[in-house]
């Protein structure tokens, strides 16, 4: 016959098992317990947004560079016309902050003959505006020279925008606007073409070239093989001349001002006087041949007295 069993025994409920903690997932693996090293540090990440626009009643050629600028650019934001008036700045720096951007080019067209340039960081500031003259855009030129879109630009300046701080300015600024941030959604992560600014006669030219590189499988470039690489243009041309910098955006305190800045109203007001004198001094020319053919002088009788 079996034992029984204690009272005590019997009264003993079967132990739960506690569930362990289950190991953190990460994009590596299981994360053991060893505590992850934190930075003091924080990374910079470039979120760098532009938004291009322009004003209304602008021409198809000045559009067409307008939208030439958009297709490089690919972390930039197109948005609607805005109206050219004194009140411009106070709208577009709520379209700016509305589209969550940092950097503003608006195209500005006055005349239908002038094309301004404002190159703006927004909110605080600064400001730069430029004319722009010059202009070929891609469809005009028809060249060649071929590159991906969205991929990273290579900018080079030349030596003399370190020279004088209002060309260092606009050194920061066209570099923190024309520069793509690496990781931006619409970016290839390489480079195959060049953006050159280069000053000249207190004028900054831009041209855009492709990396033409050697693709057959015999004849691939080294590293550091630059002499196998060649520049081919793409487009589209234009040149800056640079008017005023302004402390904040759309205005404010005037910082610099170009002395030798000319407007477009004053340089077609003095053709129009030149040509005005010229025609009259041509009408009179004509006038005065017309009156010495009507009225001939008589022949002098005394013309031929002194001769032998």
């Amino acid at each position: 016959m079996g034992k029984k069993r204690k009272h005590a025994e019997a009264s003993e409920a079967p132990k739960e098992e506690v569930a362990h903690d289950r190991p953190k997932r990460t994009l590596l693996g299981w994360k053991d317990g060893v505590p992850e090293k934190q930075n003091s540090s924080p990374v910079f990440r470039n979120r760098e947004k532009v938004l291009v626009t322009c004003s209304r009643r602008i021409t198809y050629r000045y559009r067409h560079l307008m939208l030439n600028v958009v297709s490089l650019l690919p972390h930039c934001k197109k948005d609607s016309k805005v109206e050219s008036k004194e009140s411009k700045g106070a709208t577009l720096n709520e379209l700016i902050e509305l589209r969550n951007c940092s950097s503003c080019l608006f195209f500005e067209c006055r005349k239908q003959k002038d094309l301004y340039l404002w190159m703006v960081k927004c909110p605080s500031g600064p400001s730069v505006k430029f004319l722009v003259n010059a202009v070929h855009t891609m469809e005009e030129l028809k060249l060649t020279g071929n590159h991906l879109k969205g991929s990273r630009p290579i900018l080079t300046f030349f030596s003399n925008f370190d020279k004088e701080p209002r060309w260092k300015l606009i050194k920061e600024m066209i570099v923190q606007i024309f520069g793509t941030p690496k990781a931006h959604r619409k970016v290839k992560p390489f480079h195959d073409h060049v953006f050159v600014f280069s000053i000249v006669d207190g004028h900054i030219w831009f041209r855009n070239y492709q990396i033409s590189v050697p693709h057959n499988e015999t004849d691939k470039v080294d590293r550091g093989g630059l002499d196998k690489m060649t520049l081919v243009e793409v487009g589209p041309r234009f040149c800056l001349n640079p008017i005023k910098i302004f402390g904040s955006s759309f205005g404010g305190p005037t910082f610099y001002e170009n002395p030798f800045y000319i407007s477009p109203n004053q340089i077609r007001a003095l053709e129009k006087k030149k040509a005005g004198k010229y025609s009259k001094k041509v009408k009179a020319k004509t006038r005065r041949k017309m009156h010495e053919l009507s009225n001939p002088l008589e022949p002098d009788e005394f013309a031929d007295l002194w001769k032998d």
